[in-house]
């Protein structure tokens, strides 16, 4: 699915000491799977999954998805790449604040799936959530949930790829687990890449890739 070649994402170009956060970075991932991404800060993590996801162009190199070079295709195409495959999950949970958990999730769905509600509840009871929380704003869930009513949110629409950036860093040992499990569940027939400094949580990872100054310094086949 994903075919990564010498890619590099310089900052500070006009200065003489150039700033690599991708440094010549080669990788490839299949259709299917949960990918864990684990380095120190700096290291580059957040950066690869940028680009890979088009939020960035890199400045060097290509990134070839399902056969389609998505480093030189316009902003409008990326848009719509993003809206209509990949599904996306950050640090901050970014919820509308007037909206209810329910709606947070719906809102991004389909306009014309007339069963999106009915699909929103699945994902918020499945993430641990109970129903009389559904109709709360975020001002009134935890961190936690309101980390998990966006991961929700991210697979509303079964998007053929989610990136996660630190999914579970608000959450519990416990519900960090469980939410594992669901985007586990959900890399059977998609794939699931989690940028994580957090190694524990990617015990049930297919492919750990780790990094160390914008480079691959190791991959691993897990099982």
């Amino acid at each position: 699915m994903f075919e990564i070649k010498n890619v590099s994402m310089i900052y500070d170009m006009d200065l003489d000491e150039k700033m690599y956060a991708l440094n010549g970075f080669n990788l490839t991932l299949p259709d299917t799977g949960l990918v864990g991404v684990i380095g120190p800060s700096g290291s580059g993590k957040s950066t690869l999954m940028y680009c890979m996801s088009t939020l960035k162009v890199p400045t060097e190199g290509t990134i070839t998805y399902n056969g389609q070079d998505i480093t030189s295709i316009s902003a409008r195409q990326r848009e719509t790449l993003r809206r209509n495959e990949f599904g996306f999950v950050f640090q901050k949970h970014y919820l509308v604040p007037y909206m209810t958990a329910m709606d947070n999730v719906a809102v991004a769905g389909i306009s014309t799936d007339k069963d999106i509600k009915d699909k929103a509840a699945k994902y918020l009871m499945a993430l641990g959530l109970k129903e009389r929380e559904f109709h709360k704003r975020p001002s009134k869930l935890s961190g936690g949930q309101c980390q998990r009513v966006a991961i929700a949110r991210a697979m509303i629409n079964n998007p053929k790829v989610i990136f996660a950036d630190e999914p579970t860093a608000s959450l519990d040992h416990e519900n960090a687990f469980n939410v594992m499990k669901i985007l586990k569940k959900y890399s059977k027939d998609r794939l699931v890449i989690v940028v994580t400094h957090d190694r524990s949580i990617l015990t049930d990872a297919d492919i750990t890739v780790e990094m160390w100054d914008g480079k691959l310094s190791n991959q691993a086949l897990m099982g």
